[in-house]
This record gives structure tokens, C-alpha cells and sequence, in this order.
């Protein structure tokens, strides 16, 4: 909805109840006391219909709706393509949206209700949220062909930092999780040459190819550069991993299409966990 037909709609029900049920002073907008009980009935009504949306369609067997998932980069563009194909296929009548986002992006969709689903690279620091572990993904350092490092097998990860380093932007899953490895290993920020910032997958891998510098992606990102040649990757010899999760509100009642969602997603994920 527009800012203004959100306003009329709030106007419409404060007449209604005859009270002010927002507080608005300096730009900033809070709940009075009555709208902090208008919002637990509506809570509770919302939860009620969609009790009665999905008993009803227990009933006639119909699965069907509109479900709005979002998801970092990475997962965007290598994961939920054949999920969601998949997907669609089993279920025509539910009708899917992807948002793509980074990993902070995401969670702050799914605290606001703007998605009903996200699908993140990187921990959830959220408790209010539920969590479900999908999958494990191995990282690996990358380097052009004619790179010094690329007859190796396996790379110190003080080694590959003597060499200009091409990271992810701030708030992406692959960027926390890499700093987070680089903590544990007695690194600093300052330690690593850090060539340029860019802000996905593909830009990273196509500056690694010009011989802009190297950097440490998904496994599941280089499958195509690997088979033409165009990148080397490296193990490091102390592995770095990280899961891919499922993250979503603690809601009593779903729409039937999400939890059939939830449960596909579930059974891709077993059937899947030894991908690479």
C-alpha cells in the first residue's frame, strides 16, 4: 500500500474506535494503549482466519496462495532456482515471489513480516526467530589460472592474504562468516589487503578472472568457471564452512501453502546435503 492509503485506513479505524490508537510526535510513531489492544485482537483474528483458510481447505484439498520468500544473493542465484521449480511444479495454484537481498536484509524482512520466508548464508542473532539448518557450504579461496598460488592444492589462509583481496559488502552471510574465520584464526581487518568491495557472486568472480586479486567464495558459485578453466580453486587447510538456514516467525497458524513450503524445502534439503 501507498503512504497515504496507509494513512486514510489508519484514520478510517481511529474514527471508528473513536480514540487515537498511534502516537505522533517528531517523526517517529508509537502505539497508544488502545491500539496496543487493537493489535492483540487483530493478532488473534489474523491467526483465527487463517485457522479457518486452512481447515477448509483441508477440507476440499485445494493448496493454493500467494507466498513471498527472500533470499541472500548466493542462495538466490545457485540454490532456489531448482527448488522453486520444483516447487511450482507440484503446487501451480501457489504463486511465489523472491526478494533478493544480503543475509541482514533478509532477517529484517522476516522481523517486519514484509516476507513470509527467508533463506540465509550466515547465523541469525534474532531468538524471536525460528531457525532450521538446511544445508552445509563449504568456502574455498579462488584465483585466476596464472596466478602464483594456482598449482597448489590447498593455501594457508596467511598466504592467500599477502595477495590483494576482493571481499563481499558489508551485511552480506559470506562476508560475517569469512571475518568470523579470519577472528578465530588471530587475524585482524587490518591485515587483509582489501583490493575492492563488491556486492555479489558473479562480480566477485569475474574481478578474480581480470586478475584484480583473489578471494574466497561458495563452492556452489564456481561449478561453471571450474569446467571452463577460467578459475582455480584452493582449499584452505583449515576448511571454513557455513550452513544455509531457513528463518521465519514463530506463528501459531500458516497459510497452508507455507507450511507445504516449509516441508518440500525440508525434504530438498536431505536430498541435497551432500551436493556440492
Amino acid at each position: 500500500m501507498t503512504q497515504p492509503a496507509v494513512t486514510f485506513q489508519v484514520r478510517q479505524l481511529e474514527e471508528y474506535f473513536n480514540t487515537r490508537l498511534f502516537d505522533r510526535t517528531h517523526n517517529r510513531i508509537s502505539l497508544t494503549d488502545a491500539g496496543k489492544r487493537v493489535y492483540e485482537y487483530a493478532d488473534d483474528i489474523f491467526d483465527l482466519y487463517a485457522k479457518m483458510e486452512n481447515a477448509v481447505r483441508d477440507m476440499t484439498g485445494e493448496i493454493s496462495g500467494v507466498l513471498i520468500i527472500g533470499a541472500s544473493t548466493t542462495i538466490a542465484e545457485y540454490m532456489l532456482p531448482s527448488l522453486l521449480g520444483d516447487f511450482k511444479r507440484k503446487y501451480p495454484d501457489i504463486n511465489v515471489h523472491l526478494k533478493v537481498s544480503n543475509s541482514d536484509g533478509i532477517v529484517s524482512m522476516v522481523e517486519n513480516n514484509d516476507i513470509d520466508l527467508g533463506v540465509v548464508e550466515a547465523p541469525v542473532m534474532n531468538k524471536n526467530l525460528v531457525v532450521e539448518n538446511c544445508r552445509h557450504d563449504r568456502l574455498v579461496a579462488i584465483v585466476p589460472p596464472q596466478h602464483a598460488l594456482a598449482t597448489k592444492q590447498t593455501v594457508k589462509l596467511k598466504e592467500l592474504l599477502e595477495h590483494a583481496y576482493i571481499a563481499r559488502e558489508e551485511g552480506s552471510g559470506t562476508r560475517e562468516v569469512i571475518h568470523e574465520y579470519l577472528t578465530n584464526a588471530g587475524l585482524k581487518p587490518a591485515d587483509i589487503h582489501v583490493a575492492m568491495e563488491l556486492g555479489s557472486p558473479e562480480a566477485i568472480k569475474g574481478a578474480v578472472e581480470a586478475g584484480m586479486g583473489v578471494s574466497i567464495v561458495s563452492e556452489v558459485t564456481i561449478h561453471k568457471e571450474l569446467q571452463l578453466g577460467t578459475l582455480v580453486a584452493l582449499e584452505l587447510e583449515s576448511p571454513m564452512e557455513r550452513p544455509f538456514s531457513f528463518v521465519h516467525q514463530k506463528q501459531k497458524f500458516r497459510q497452508r501453502a507455507m507450511d507445504e513450503l516449509l516441508e518440500f524445502a525440508r525434504a530438498y534439503c536431505l536430498s541435497h546435503k551432500d551436493d556440492s
